[in-house]
């Protein structure tokens, strides 16, 4: 490992060998950083918060599960001082990885992430139908999990954590279909500059009021009337009440661009409230 011992730790969903670890290595920042994993999501997060990393890097959105949760809870109710700096997008290749060369028909339990079990439904369905399903908090730790245990277990995971945890590849590319891509965002304490010459995403959440009819026609019409294109529009459970939702909001443009500084200065008037997650460069398709 490279010194580290003047340059600046990104936080990232580890342990070593995570999905994330991989988009991060593929998009560094300029400057002086190293990676460094922490446990989960929110561990991630909070180590920026608190400022023991300068930036962090998290997954927030995959092609074929949609959003993760974890990460819009988080960055809507818990850490109120950080924002998305910039996004980057990173094809996911799922390996199903054991400690040794094995045959399917043997194996007895599956390890993963949620998600990861949801992007390769098909595969499981298709050759490990019956078999135990165990989650984890990474596919990197499922991997180093089935790297400790001499049973016929089977991890879903990457590469590089089977070429970490000195495992094999029983079956590659398991994923339910190629086009399998997995949006990671960077957050930070501090904004990100508005560079003028770079196009921009801008990331918003809003509440409404509970007993409002027509509160989400009237929050997109805010945004339709000025010609703002909206590229995700979602709703997530507010946490205070059976039935009461929150709206994450991304749209095209920067924060300060007029049209977009006019919509939220109206909404603002008319919503409990509105949280700016971030605007930031958009990633490169």
């Amino acid at each position: 490992m490279a010194d580290t011992h003047d340059s600046q730790p990104i936080a990232f969903l580890g342990p070593e060998g995570t999905f994330c670890e991989e988009s991060l290595l593929a998009n560094l920042p300029e400057g002086d950083y190293h990676p460094f994993p922490y446990p989960s999501i929110q561990d991630a997060l909070q180590a920026v918060d608190e400022g023991e990393a300068d930036l962090g890097i998290v997954p927030i959105e995959n092609s074929l599960e949609g959003s993760v949760p974890i990460t819009l809870d988080s960055l809507a109710h818990r850490f109120d001082d950080l924002h998305i700096v910039r996004e980057v997008t990173h094809d996911i290749r799922h390996q199903l990885i054991a400690r040794r060369p094995l045959d399917l028909a043997t194996v007895t339990k599956v390890v993963s992430i949620p998600h990861a079990y949801g992007q390769c439904r098909g595969f499981i369905r298709e050759h490990l139908a019956n078999v135990e399903h165990e989650a984890t908090d990474s596919t990197a730790e499922a991997v180093r999990r089935v790297s400790r245990v001499d049973r016929p277990w089977v991890a879903i995971g990457t590469r590089l954590a089977a070429e970490m945890y000195e495992c094999e590849i029983v079956a590659a590319d398991i994923e339910d279909a190629d086009e399998n891509r997995t949006r990671f965002v960077f957050v930070s304490r501090k904004p990100a500059p508005q560079d003028l010459d770079a196009p921009y995403k801008t990331s918003l959440v809003c509440g409404i009021a509970q007993d409002q009819p027509g509160s989400l026609l009237m929050i997109l019409s805010e945004f339709a009337y000025r010609f703002i294109n909206l590229t995700r529009v979602e709703s997530r459970p507010s946490k205070q009440a059976l039935g009461h939702y929150i709206f994450f909001i991304d749209m095209e443009g920067r924060l300060d661009d007029p049209s977009i500084a006019q919509a939220l200065k109206c909404l603002m008037c008319k919503l409990p409230w509105i949280k700016v997650l971030g605007s930031y460069p958009t990633a490169a398709e």
